[in-house]
């Protein structure tokens, strides 16, 4: 069986487990504490970061984009970059868009503020920094609301690697309970589409120890 090595409220680990499951693709996952810095675990992936997926052969592979981008030869069906080159060029700028700006501006300091100083003892989170983050994911729902009313898909007509970004960062800045939602209905709408389908199943089952989630994060009618 084919190992996901994850962390709860990872995105980029978040993505890859979405498009396992679109996929229909099977595995385990192994949480990692990537601050131990295992010697094992670096023997996998030297960059000592999650994701990382060891395949049912012992073939490791690291990096979420390549891992997304393995899945998406290796199992085709179904496609999720697009068939037309515009189609693949506008998937990958938006996954870019999430896994970059979005991930800089808003999750990675949330998630760090909020969750990674509690755990590695770093001291209290700093309130600039979060109401920063705050601020800019305002700005980037703003655009997620722009998209949605005037495309099917974040990418266009279909279902894409694009919703999938969005949906694993969204998610794990819910988890946290800092998406104002209801003053971005075109971007609720999407993220409930998304919450029901069964590949998002495992995601709205997470319980980080300690953390739990906000009652409407499981809700599928929130």
């Amino acid at each position: 069986m084919r190992t996901l090595y994850h962390l709860w409220l990872s995105p980029f680990s978040r993505k890859v487990r979405l498009v396992l499951a679109e996929k229909q693709v099977e595995f385990t996952m192994t949480v990692e504490p990537v601050w131990e810095r295992r010697r094992e675990f670096l023997a996998l992936n030297p960059a000592g970061d999650v994701p990382v997926l060891v395949e049912t052969d012992g073939t490791v592979l690291s990096h979420s984009a390549a891992i997304c981008e393995y899945l998406e030869e290796t199992h085709p069906d179904p496609r999720l970059i697009g068939r037309a080159p515009v189609e693949r060029a506008e998937v990958r700028r938006l996954v870019g868009w999430f896994d970059t700006k979005f991930d800089r501006e808003v999750t990675d300091r949330l998630v760090t503020e909020k969750v990674m100083k509690r755990f590695l003892g770093l001291g209290e989170p700093d309130s600039r920094q979060i109401r920063t983050a705050l601020q800019d994911l305002t700005t980037h729902l703003n655009y997620i609301d722009y998209l949605c009313e005037r495309r099917d898909w974040l990418a266009g007509d279909n279902l894409s690697l694009a919703d999938i970004a969005a949906a694993a960062h969204l998610s794990a800045v819910d988890y946290l309970g800092d998406i104002p939602w209801e003053q971005h209905q075109p971007a609720h709408n999407r993220s409930a589409r998304i919450k029901s389908r069964p590949s998002f199943r495992p995601l709205l089952a997470d319980a980080i120890p300690g953390l739990p989630a906000p009652r409407h994060y499981a809700d599928l009618d929130f």
